[in-house]
């Protein structure tokens, strides 16, 4: 009797299974690319155009602050971010080892880019380290009317590093303050801009946040986060009145961007069209929580980052 005759095996070829680019790969895979797509018109458009914050600030290598935190902050919050970078640092959670500012020309040309096409609704604007940034950004926001500005006036890294030089202190207050719908200085950066001892008591926050309202600037956010106590405070205050925040103090040392991240989630909630209360009340919820999920990040051997993403995923 004859054997049956045994079944070929079809020898498996890689080539077979290699995409349109070459690469081997599942099914998928071997799908033509125009299988893959989905044309343009199938795809469904939002009912409405995300809100768009931009953030005008330097990067931060380790990127727990500064540009890097603004735009974690915008993503978390929903917001689409943009940037436009001031200068680029060389630091970590340990210190700042270095600074190289961008050239005017270029900062004027990133900002020309941003608003000739995107529907900003907001900025934020952060560490601008020379004179010279800061006639740069004042003037190229002074013609965009009508765009609510969150100007949070850096001057030092968490580490101590100085990041704004002395003489550009008063260009700013000259400058910028005028322009800004909200300024957010913590306690040594409201003694620094009115050149004067950082405020002891709450009288002296609000004290210290009027006269800054007397230099321009349409409401001054004056944070205790540099206090002491079991409450960190921080004070809103307006030509028609001033609003208490407190939340309790978190013990930690990992701090390392919670301006950068306050100021951001508050012109988060401006490109929403939330007011100054609301989206600052909001934003101190927010950077709460941040704050007390960033030792479980464990990210450096210095003063860590907050947890930006704390409400999406746990460290």
């Amino acid at each position: 009797m004859r054997a049956p005759k045994a079944r070929r095996r079809r020898a498996f070829s890689p080539a077979r299974r290699r995409g349109p680019s070459g690469a081997t790969g599942g099914i998928d895979a071997a799908r033509p690319a125009r299988q893959m797509r989905r044309k343009p018109k199938d795809m469904p458009l939002p009912e409405h155009p995300a809100p768009i914050a931009l953030t005008i600030a330097g990067s931060d290598s380790s990127g727990g602050a500064g540009i890097q935190a603004d735009l974690k902050t915008f993503s978390a919050l929903g917001v689409y971010g943009a940037s436009v970078i001031t200068a680029l640092t060389a630091q970590n959670t340990l210190g700042v080892s270095g600074v190289l500012d961008v050239p005017d020309a270029f900062i004027s040309a990133q900002m020309a880019a941003v608003f000739s096409d995107l529907d900003v609704k907001a900025v934020k604007i952060g560490m601008l380290s020379n004179a010279a940034t800061i006639r740069t950004v004042a003037e190229g926001l002074k013609a965009q009317d009508g765009i609510p500005v969150v100007l949070d006036p850096v001057m030092v890294a968490a580490s101590g590093a100085r990041l704004l030089s002395e003489d550009a202190v008063a260009s700013l207050l000259d400058t910028l303050v005028p322009l800004a719908d909200l300024i957010t200085p913590n306690l040594p950066e409201a003694a620094a801009l009115l050149a004067t001892t950082a405020a002891a008591n709450e009288a002296e926050m609000q004290a210290q946040a009027e006269a800054l309202l007397a230099r321009g600037a349409r409401a001054v956010l004056i944070k205790g986060g540099h206090g002491e106590g079991p409450e960190s405070v921080d004070l809103l205050v307006r030509p028609d009145g001033m609003v208490r925040l407190a939340a309790p103090r978190v013990a930690t040392r990992n701090t390392h961007g919670t301006g950068c991240t306050l100021s951001s989630a508050i012109a988060a909630g401006l490109a929403k069209g939330l007011g100054h209360e609301a989206a600052v009340r909001a934003a101190k919820a927010y950077i709460s929580g941040a704050i007390a999920a960033a030792d479980a990040l464990k990210v450096g051997h210095g003063h860590g980052p907050v947890h930006h993403f704390h409400a999406l995923w746990r460290a």
